[in-house]
């Protein structure tokens, strides 16, 4: 399945089918929230505990990954006997109680494009990594729950992003067709697990930068929501 993506735009076969596609499904940390970069700066700052110095470096390993798979992540890096379950759930704690004091940090572009998309009448899922029950806690606490048909959380597959079972999962769940259903991501996991499910994976960039193979598999890379949003109206 080859795509020829443009950073910042849609190729001219996309663009004359946008129209037509009434189906997407967000991820949410990097997406909605700006929310990778205070668990990497939680994770980082709670791993000095453990006497881990590197954790900088490990933590993009496990960006759009669940939490079985980032403890296996975590175990193979520092050992078997690494208590890699105990650091998440310490770690998250350390990660809430940030968000419980100074408030979720939205992403720009968030309410106008799903404003936009609620108003234009799309089917709207998300399908994020992490468990179900944080993701609803996230939503619930910003009134964005409103917008989402379906909300697939981490917890809910076998195998997390980069394999395609969350977003086929999503996709099962809204009724749609993946080859019909924009995947909106923000890490390299991400857009592959969307891709392999055979969506149209559009790339708006977080901590982790554009690549070429990132190029390749998605239809379009935006600076942002709003970016991506003024595209979708420009061809309602």
């Amino acid at each position: 399945m080859e795509r020829s993506g443009l950073s910042g735009q849609y190729p001219q076969t996309a663009l004359t089918d946008i129209g037509m596609m009434k189906a997407i499904v967000f991820d949410m940390d990097g997406v909605l929230f700006d929310t990778e970069r205070l668990c990497r700066d939680c994770w980082v700052g709670h791993a000095e505990k453990y006497g881990i110095s590197d954790m900088a470096e490990v933590f993009p390993l496990c960006i759009g990954r669940n939490r079985t798979d980032t403890e296996t992540i975590l175990q193979e890096r520092y050992g078997e006997k690494f208590p890699a379950l105990q650091f998440c759930r310490e770690a998250s704690e350390v990660f809430w109680k940030e968000i419980e004091e100074k408030g979720h940090p939205i992403k720009a572009g968030v309410s106008e494009i799903l404003e936009f998309l609620s108003g234009a009448g799309w089917t709207i899922g998300l399908a994020s990594s992490t468990g179900r029950e944080s993701v609803l806690k996230h939503l619930e606490k910003t009134g964005l729950r409103q917008y989402f048909s379906v909300v697939i959380g981490g917890d809910q597959v076998l195998h997390s992003k980069p394999e395609p079972d969350i977003y086929l999962l999503a996709c099962r769940e809204l009724g749609a067709d993946p080859q019909d259903t924009y995947a909106v991501e923000d890490s390299y996991h991400g857009i592959r697990s969307a891709y392999r499910a055979g969506m149209m994976p559009v790339m708006i960039p977080d901590l982790l930068p554009e690549t070429e193979e990132m190029k390749k598999m998605c239809i379009g890379i935006f600076p942002d929501l709003l970016r991506f949003r003024d595209l979708l109206g420009k061809n309602e």
